[in-house]
């Protein structure tokens, strides 16, 4: 039991990391294009801005879920890494299917996966809920007559 909770939080530990250093990434670039480029009224480049921090925000996620799922076939969780990978995934987002399930020597890790995709789905949805107050707040102000 300790072993898999030594090793969940490692792993967790690690994803939280990236899930970081990929939100670092898109507030730096928030902020070096400004509101020149995208925080204006010009509803194509606030479109493309949000489709690509929504893409670059799953882009985190699926290397997420294939840390766990290289943890789970490095530990002989599953036979194949396209088990271990659907079983990482299902977890991560809380579907449980149920088809593929860790055996009693790991079972612990499912519901880490599983918390660990609940924190991280509400750490983006932050994230982007904060981007997209940014850009409709800087597109009022560019509508707003000077005074």
């Amino acid at each position: 039991m300790l072993l898999q909770l030594f090793i969940g939080s490692i792993v967790v530990t690690l994803s939280i990391i990236i899930e970081v250093i990929f939100i670092f990434i898109a507030v730096q670039r928030m902020n070096k294009l400004g509101e020149t480029k995208v925080f204006s009224s010009n509803l194509l480049a606030m479109m493309f801005y949000l489709i690509g921090i929504t893409l670059w925000l799953l882009l985190a996620f699926s290397i997420v879920t294939w840390l766990w799922a290289f943890t789970l076939f490095g530990l002989g969780s599953f036979s194949s890494l396209e088990e271990a990978l659907y079983f990482s995934m299902v977890a991560f987002t809380s579907l449980g299917f149920g088809d593929l399930i860790l055996g009693e020597n790991w079972r612990l890790l499912s519901g880490m996966i599983a918390a660990n995709g609940l924190l991280l789905f509400g750490l983006n949805t932050a994230v982007l809920v904060e981007t997209l107050r940014q850009v409709l707040l800087a597109m009022s102000s560019k509508t707003k007559p000077n005074a």
